[in-house]
């Protein structure tokens, strides 16, 4: 496969997995790492496996942050209950 090739199949993957549920994307990441560890693979395949799994981890952090930021903007209403706030531009993660 040519770098242009690799590089198209990789940007293709992000986008994919954007929109793979974070439990979804723990499941994979989890059943990467036991076969790594469990199967005597060629380093062709542990390669493979390895930027998967790093694409997965990255993902799950984002998601991960995305809902710390959500759950630190609910403020209780005048009437007790719980509503988002927006997010002012000088909190938002660059």
């Amino acid at each position: 496969m040519s770098n242009a090739k690799g590089a198209d199949k990789t940007a293709a993957d992000l986008r994919d997995l954007q929109d793979l549920p974070f439990e979804d994307a723990l499941k994979r990441l989890e059943t990467i790492v036991e076969s790594m560890e469990g199967q005597d693979l060629p380093l062709e395949t542990l390669l493979t496996r390895y930027e998967e799994g790093a694409r997965l981890t990255a993902l799950c952090q984002d998601k991960l942050t995305e809902a710390e930021l959500k759950i630190q903007q609910l403020e209780k209403n005048a009437k007790g209950g719980l509503s988002l706030k927006p997010l002012a531009a000088s909190e938002e993660i660059t």
